[in-house]
C-alpha cells in the first residue's frame, strides 16, 4: 500500500485528486438516486430507466476515471487512442446496466450483493479498458497484487452499497450507500493507479492519432458534468412530483375512517392518521415497524392470508395496553411505483358493543334491564339440573300487578312505563344476591328464590315484596297506586320440571288474585286441578267458535200491567260435544278473562239483532254487554254496524251492563253509554242492588230500566229484609221515572208480591225458561221461525 500513498502523493495533482473524488460523489449519489427509482417501476418505463441509470452512471465513472488520470502526472507525454477510449465506455455502460438488472431480479436470492458487485466488476473493467486505451513514452508495468486488491475493494464496497440501499431505505441508510459505493469506485481507481509503473523509453514515440490527455479530460469532464447535472435535475423534478403523490395519497388515506398501513415484505412503510389514532401513537412512530408487532395475535403473522384477501379479525395492541378489536383485509397494490401490500385496519369497536347489546336484548328486557322470559327459563332449567344433583330445593315465584291496567288507561303507556321501571327497582331491593329476578312480558314477574326457601322465609320475602311495591309510585306530575299478587311453587315438592313450577306458580297467582289481590299464596295440589280445568276449559272455548257448539237462546220478558211479554233476553249457550251443557258461570269468566268474549258478544249481538228484526210483532231484545265489551271504545260504532246490518230499529234494542262494570273505568264507560244512547239504544242496569255505589251509578249514567237481582225476589215472600229491598228499589224507580224490571220470578207468591209493589215488569220461569225462539213463535207472530240458531259461529268481519 506503500506504493499507493507513493502515487496518491507524488505523481498526482490533489486538487484534481478532489474534483474527481467530487464527480465520483455526485455519480455515487445519481445512482443511487436511479437505484431506488428503478426499484418503483414495472413494464416499459422500467426498461427506459434502466438504460438512463446504466449511462448516467457508467458516464459518471468513466468521467471520474478521466479526471482522476488528469490528475496524474508521470513526467512524460501522454495521450489517449480514442477507440479504445469509447470502447471503454461502451463497456461501462452495459456491464452497469447489466449490474442494475441483477440488483433488481426478485427471484434470485442476495440479488443486492450479486448486483452491487457485478457493478464493482464493471467499474474494474471500465478502469483497466480506460488504462489499456492510454499512451505514454515507455512501458507499463503491472503489480498483479494490487490489481487484485483494487477489484476487490471496487466489488466488496459496490456490494455493500447495494445491500444497504435495499435494506434500509431510510435517509442514514441512502448516506450509507453513496460513501460506500464512492469508496468502492475511488479505492479501486487509486489502487490500480498505484499497481502500475512506468518506464521511460525514449524510443517510444505517442502516434499523432492519439489525443492529448488534457484536451479529453477537460472534454470528458465537461460532457459527464453536464449529463450527470441533468440527471440530478430530472431526478430531483420526479422526486418532487413522486412527493406530491405521496403528499396527496397521505391526505387521502389519512381522511379514511378505516386504518391503513402500507407493507413491504411485512414492515410497514406508510400508516394513515386513522390507524395511529387506533393505537394512540404517532404515524411516523409506526413506520419501519413490522406489521405483526401491532397485534396481539401471533397470527397476523400469517401472510398468507392476508395476501389472499381473506378478513381476519385480531386484536390491535393501543399505546395503552387497551385491546382494540379489528378487521383486517390486505391487497397487493403498487405505491410509489412498487409492489406494495396494503392493509385495511377496521375498527370493530362500535360493531361489538352493538353485538353486545343485541345480545344483551335477547336475553334481557329493554325498559326495565331485568332478564326476559327466554333467560328466565334457560336460568330456570340450570338451576333444576344444579339442584337435582345437590338434592335440595328452590322455589319459584310468579308475580302480578294489580291495577296496573287503569295505570294504563287513565295515565298513558309512558307513565305505565314509569311504573314498570320503579317496580323492577323495588323488587330488586327486597332480594339477596342468589336470587334471580325477570321481566315476563307486560306487569308480570318471576322471581327464582335460591336461598332458604322454607315457608316463613317465602311468607316473609312475599310480604316485603308486597310492602315494597305498596307505596304511592311518582309521576310527572301526581302519583299513582298499585299492588301485587303472588303465587308461589316449590321444588320438587310442586313440580320438577320448569313448564311444571311456573304453572303451579301461575295457579298459586290466580288463586292470590282471586282471593282479593295484594296477597300472596302457595301452591295447593287443588289448584292444580282447578288451573288444569280452566286451561282445559279455555282450550275447548276457543275451538266451540268454530264447532257451531254455541247457540243463542231467549227467555220472555212480561209487563204486570198489561199481563203480555213485550221482550225477550237473548243468553248464549254452550253445549259442549263431551262435556254437554257449560254453564254460563262457568265460561262466561273464562272468556272475559282471555278477550274471547269480544267476538262472543258480538255474534250474540248480531244473531239477537237479526232475530228480532225478522218478528212480524216489533217486540224488544235486551243483549247483556261485558264489562270487557263495555271498555271498549269501538263498541257503539259496532252496535250501529250491526243494527244497519240486520236491519233492527235502534229503540228495539236494550243493552244490559252491570255495576261492576262501570265502575272498573267510569269516564270511558260513561262516554261509551252516552253514545250509545245517541243511537237511540236503550240502556238497563243489570243486577241492580249487587254492586258499589248505585244510587250515584243513576245518578250519572243515563239509564232508561233498572233490573233487581233475583237474590232479592227469590226471598221477598220469607225474609222481611230482601221485601224492604225490593220496596225500596222500586220507590226509587218511581222517583226517578225509570221502569224497573224484577228478575227470576219463579212462584206465585213472588209474582202477587210484586203485583201489590206495582212492579211493572219482570221475567223468570214463572213466565217462560230460556229456549229456542221456535218455542215462542206465536209470540213474535209467526207460525215457523227462520233457521237461525243452527247457523255456525262467525265472528264480525268473517
Amino acid at each position: 500500500m506503500f506504493q499507493v500513498y507513493t502515487c496518491l502523493t507524488r505523481a498526482h495533482d490533489f486538487r484534481l485528486v478532489v474534483l474527481a473524488a467530487l464527480v465520483c460523489l455526485l455519480t455515487a449519489s445519481t445512482a443511487m438516486g436511479l437505484l431506488r427509482r428503478l426499484s418503483k417501476v414495472e413494464g416499459a418505463s422500467r426498461l427506459g430507466w434502466l438504460i438512463t441509470a446504466a449511462a448516467v452512471t457508467g458516464e459518471g465513472v468513466w468521467a471520474t476515471h478521466f479526471v482522476a488520470m488528469l490528475a496524474f502526472r508521470p513526467g512524460l507525454h501522454t495521450g489517449y487512442d480514442l477507440a479504445e477510449t469509447l470502447m471503454s465506455l461502451v463497456v461501462a455502460i452495459g456491464l452497469f446496466g447489466i449490474g442494475f438488472q441483477i440488483s433488481h431480479t426478485r427471484r434470485m436470492p442476495a440479488r443486492s450483493w450479486i448486483g452491487g458487485a457485478f457493478v464493482g466488476g464493471a467499474v474494474g473493467a471500465m478502469h483497466y479498458l480506460g488504462m489499456a486505451a492510454f499512451r505514454i513514452e515507455g512501458e507499463l508495468l503491472w503489480d498483479p497484487g494490487l490489481v487484485a486488491l483494487s477489484l476487490g475493494l471496487g466489488t466488496t464496497f459496490s456490494a455493500l452499497a447495494f445491500a444497504i440501499q435495499q435494506d434500509e431505505p431510510r435517509l442514514r441508510g441512502r448516506i450509507a450507500a453513496i460513501l460506500s459505493l464512492t469508496l468502492g469506485i475511488c479505492g479501486l481507481h487509486f489502487t490500480g493507479m498505484g499497481a502500475v509503473t512506468i518506464l521511460p523509453d525514449a524510443s517510444v514515440h505517442l502516434p499523432p492519432t492519439v489525443i492529448p490527455t488534457d484536451f479529453l479530460a477537460v472534454w470528458v469532464a465537461g460532457g459527464a458534468a453536464a449529463l450527470l447535472l441533468l440527471s440530478a435535475v430530472a431526478l430531483s423534478v420526479e422526486h418532487q412530483q413522486r412527493r406530491g403523490e405521496q403528499r396527496r395519497m397521505r391526505e387521502l388515506a389519512d381522511a379514511a375512517v378505516e386504518g391503513l398501513a402500507i407493507c413491504d415484505d411485512a414492515i410497514i412503510t406508510t400508516a394513515n392518521a386513522s390507524l395511529a389514532r387506533m393505537i394512540g401513537l404517532p404515524a411516523t412512530d409506526l413506520v419501519g415497524q413490522p406489521f405483526a408487532s401491532l397485534f396481539l395475535d401471533a397470527a397476523v403473522s400469517d401472510r398468507a392470508d392476508l395476501e389472499h384477501g381473506h378478513r381476519l379479525e385480531r386484536h390491535l395492541q393501543g399505546a395503552e395496553g387497551e385491546r382494540v378489536p379489528v378487521e383486517l383485509i390486505a391487497q397487493k397494490m403498487s405505491f410509489d411505483g412498487q409492489a406494495r401490500l396494503g392493509v385495511a385496519v377496521r375498527d370493530l369497536r362500535d360493531r361489538v358493543a352493538a353485538e353486545t347489546q343485541i345480545r344483551f336484548l335477547a336475553h334481557h328486557d329493554g325498559l326495565t334491564q331485568l332478564p326476559n322470559r327466554a333467560r328466565f327459563h334457560e336460568q330456570l332449567n340450570l338451576e333444576l339440573q344444579r339442584h337435582r344433583r345437590r338434592d335440595d330445593g328452590f322455589a319459584v315465584l310468579c308475580l302480578d300487578l294489580d291495577r296496573f291496567k287503569q295505570v294504563n288507561d287513565v295515565f298513558g303507556h309512558a307513565a305505565g312505563d314509569l311504573v314498570l321501571s320503579e317496580v323492577a327497582t323495588r323488587i330488586s331491593r327486597t332480594l339477596g344476591d342468589e336470587d334471580f329476578l325477570a321481566r315476563l312480558g307486560g306487569d308480570e314477574f318471576a322471581i327464582i328464590r335460591l336461598a332458604p326457601c322454607r315457608p316463613a322465609d317465602l311468607a316473609a320475602l312475599c310480604g316485603a315484596i308486597i310492602d315494597a311495591i305498596a307505596p304511592e309510585i311518582a309521576l310527572d306530575a301526581q302519583t299513582t297506586l298499585v299492588g301485587v299478587s303472588i303465587g308461589i311453587a316449590l321444588y320438587p315438592s310442586d313440580g320438577d320440571t320448569a313448564a311444571t313450577l311456573v304453572r303451579n306458580a301461575d295457579a298459586a297467582l290466580y288463586r292470590a288474585k282471586e282471593d282479593g289481590r295484594g296477597v300472596y299464596r302457595f301452591f295447593e295440589a287443588a289448584l292444580g286441578a282447578q288451573m288444569r280445568e280452566r286451561l282445559a276449559l279455555e282450550f275447548d272455548l276457543r275451538h266451540a267458535l268454530v264447532r257451531n257448539e254455541l247457540k243463542v237462546v231467549y227467555q220472555p220478558q212480561s209487563s204486570l200491567i198489561s199481563q203480555e211479554v213485550f221482550g225477550f233476553e237473548a243468553l248464549v249457550r254452550w253445549n259442549h260435544r263431551t262435556r254437554g251443557a257449560v254453564p254460563p258461570a262457568d265460561f262466561i269468566p273464562v272468556a272475559e278473562e282471555t278477550g274471547l268474549i269480544m267476538p262472543i258478544g258480538d255474534w250474540v249481538l248480531r244473531e239477537a239483532c237479526a232475530e228480532a228484526a225478522s218478528w212480524p210483532n216489533p217486540l224488544q231484545m235486551a243483549v247483556n254487554l261485558s264489562a270487557v265489551q263495555l271498555r271498549s271504545p269501538t263498541l257503539p260504532r259496532r252496535v250501529h254496524e250491526i243494527l244497519l246490518e240486520t236491519g233492527l230499529a235502534a229503540e228495539r234494542l236494550e243493552l244490559e251492563v252491570t255495576e261492576t262494570a262501570l265502575i272498573e273505568d267510569f269516564n270511558q264507560a260513561l262516554h261509551t253509554l252516552r253514545q250509545l244512547k245517541a243511537l237511540g239504544v236503550k240502556i238497563a242496569m243489570d243486577d241492580f242492588g249487587t254492586g258499589y255505589s248505585s244510587l250515584s251509578n243513576l245518578r250519572a249514567f243515563p239509564f232508561d230500566k233498572i233490573k233487581i237481582d233475583q237474590s232479592f225476589i227469590r226471598h221477598v215472600h220469607d225474609n222481611a229484609q230482601a221485601a224492604t229491598i225490593v220496596r225500596a228499589i222500586l220507590g226509587l224507580g218511581r222517583g226517578l221515572n225509570l221502569k224497573v224490571l224484577a228478575e227470576g220470578v219463579e212462584t206465585a207468591e213472588e209474582l202477587a208480591f210484586l203485583r201489590q209493589e206495582l212492579c211493572g215488569e219482570a221475567q223468570g220461569y214463572l213466565f217462560g225458561r230460556p229456549g229456542d225462539i221456535d218455542d215462542f213463535a206465536s209470540l213474535v207472530g209467526r207460525n215457523l221461525a227462520p233457521d237461525r240458531h243452527d247457523r255456525p259461529f262467525q265472528a264480525q268481519g268473517a
